[in-house]
C-alpha cells in the first residue's frame, strides 16, 4: 500500500515513462517511416516550389519505387561529384525539424526504371519510354518534356530522374556522360513525396 509521497513518486514515474515511450516512438517514427523535408530549387516547379516542406514515406521505398513517383534520394556519388557522410548536425536536424535539402539530397520524378528504354524525343517531341510516350500534364504549359536529346536503356538496379521544371533541372540528361551515366542507384532513394505544403 502506498502513502503520500509514495504514491505521487508512483505518479511521477508513470508520468516520466510514457513521456520517454513518447520521445522513443516519435524518434522512431521520424528514423525509419518517414521524414520532413525542405525544397531548395525551383527544378520541380511547377509541383514542388522553393522552400515548399514534403513530407517523404521512408517505408514506401520497400514497396518499390515505380515510374512517375517523385522521390527524395542521396545524389552523392552519381547527382554529386563525391560521397558525403551525413554529420551530426544533419541527423539532429532531421529527427527534431525539418531538413533541407542540400548538395547530396534531390527530388526528382522518376522517369524510367531498370531494363527501360528511355528516349528524346520521338516526332512530335514527346519523351518515349519503351516505345510509349509519356504524357507529362505535371509540366507547365507550353514546356518542351526536354531539349536535350538522348536515348538510353537504364541498367539493372538504377533509375533514370528529371525535374518538371525541364529547362531549369539538372538530372539524369545532364549527367549522361558522368561516371554512372546520369542514372541514380535504386538503394540510394530516401522516401517517395506523399504530399507538399
Amino acid at each position: 500500500m502506498f502513502f503520500g509521497n509514495d504514491r505521487s513518486l508512483l505518479r511521477s514515474f508513470r508520468f516520466w515513462r510514457l513521456v520517454a515511450c513518447g520521445v522513443a516512438l516519435a524518434l522512431f517514427m521520424r528514423i525509419f517511416l518517414f521524414g520532413i523535408y525542405q525544397v531548395a530549387s525551383e527544378s520541380m516547379s511547377p509541383t514542388l516550389r522553393t522552400s515548399d516542406r514534403v513530407l517523404v514515406l521512408k517505408w514506401a521505398k520497400l514497396s518499390g519505387v515505380e515510374r512517375g513517383d517523385i522521390v527524395v534520394f542521396d545524389g552523392a556519388g552519381s547527382f554529386a561529384p563525391t560521397e558525403s557522410a551525413s554529420t551530426f548536425a544533419d541527423t539532429l536536424s532531421e529527427l527534431i525539424g525539418i531538413k533541407s535539402l542540400d548538395s547530396h539530397l534531390f527530388v526528382k520524378r522518376v522517369i524510367g526504371l531498370g531494363g527501360d528504354e528511355v528516349k528524346c524525343c520521338d516526332s512530335e517531341g514527346f519523351v518515349t519510354v519503351n516505345g510509349e510516350r509519356l504524357r507529362e500534364s505535371y509540366l507547365a504549359p507550353g514546356m518542351s518534356p526536354s531539349e536535350v536529346s538522348f536515348d538510353v536503356v537504364v541498367p539493372k538496379g538504377r533509375m533514370f530522374v528529371m525535374g518538371d521544371n525541364r529547362s531549369h533541372s539538372q538530372d539524369s540528361r545532364s549527367l549522361l556522360g558522368s561516371p554512372g551515366g546520369g542514372m541514380v542507384d535504386v538503394d540510394k532513394v530516401v522516401g517517395r513525396v506523399a504530399w507538399a505544403m
